[in-house]
């Protein structure tokens, strides 16, 4: 089972790379990953309905790592229809408005996800609890559950699958209002390539500067591993006036990427040989 959930994930992150290569707005763009992931979503709950889980490290799995992933993948996309369907198409009223969101957000997370225990329990990385947090039918009440649960289908839900879910989908939708006010827009440059201010400008993704942070600190390339990664995060940042967030969160989601994990790196060295080749 662990190679078809692979599979599906893969099959999300080609998908999302096709759709992002089209002309669609980012409202259109959104629509279509709601629509995929909806139906990949009802395409596993049929699944698992019908067949189970091999083992109980599967169940935990699922619970865990895949459903939360598509799950939280289609609730940020369906928060950017809503977000992107209400937004003032005067460009000097959209940073209040993309500020206003952020606002909301942050009082929304504080108030109904970083509030809980299970929260710090999934941020930290443990797995004692694991087969009381993932699997099904072993909801506490005594600990006070949301509304929507007593609605879902107890078959294909442990609860706290959805908790992950929200926290997922909150991380991306941050980083997606976070972008509305970094946006570069793409320029013919010279060989010179030098901006006229002077300042420098991250515009890969912030997950990619994030790996080329932790590659450099654990191959003890900045003063000999002896500055700490926040330190050296804070210089690339200062750097290419970026906020990166929560990095060590970041990279311990990478650790569970499908597919290539040092994505980055790996198309670092492959443009960079490629350059070689044709210089020869």
């Amino acid at each position: 089972m662990k190679q078809a959930y692979k599979n599906i994930l893969l099959s999300i992150e080609k998908e999302e790379i096709n759709v992002s290569r089209s002309n669609k707005c980012a409202i259109d763009e959104a629509l279509h990953m709601v629509s995929f992931l909806d139906k990949t979503l009802s395409e596993l709950k049929s699944q698992i309905n019908s067949k189970g889980f091999e083992s109980t490290m599967d169940e935990i799995v699922f619970f865990k790592r895949v459903k939360p992933e598509v799950l939280g993948r289609l609730m940020y996309y369906n928060k950017v229809v809503k977000v992107e369907a209400y937004s003032p198409g005067n460009s000097d009223l959209s940073e209040s408005y993309y500020t206003e969101q952020l606002k909301i957000l942050k009082k929304d997370y504080k108030k109904n996800i970083a509030s809980s225990d299970f929260y710090s329990y999934y941020r930290t990385g443990r797995s004692d609890k694991d087969e009381f947090y993932y699997r099904l039918g072993n909801i506490n009440y005594y600990d006070g559950v949301d509304s929507f649960f007593f609605e879902v289908d107890r078959d294909f839900s442990t609860y706290y699958d959805y908790k992950v879910a929200q926290i997922k989908a909150y991380d991306r939708f941050h980083s997606y209002l976070l972008n509305k006010f970094n946006r570069v827009e793409p320029k013919n440059n010279d060989d010179d390539d030098v901006n006229s201010d002077g300042k420098f400008s991250w515009t890969d993704s912030k997950n990619a500067l994030i790996e080329l942070i932790y590659a450099l600190h654990i191959s003890r390339s900045v003063s000999n591993g002896r500055v700490g990664i926040k330190k050296i995060s804070q210089v690339f940042e200062d750097i290419f006036e970026v906020s990166l967030g929560d990095i060590h969160h970041a990279f311990y989601q990478m650790k569970f990427r499908a597919g290539q994990r040092a994505r980055y790196l790996h198309s670092l060295k492959y443009n960079l040989e490629q350059y070689m080749d044709n210089d020869i």
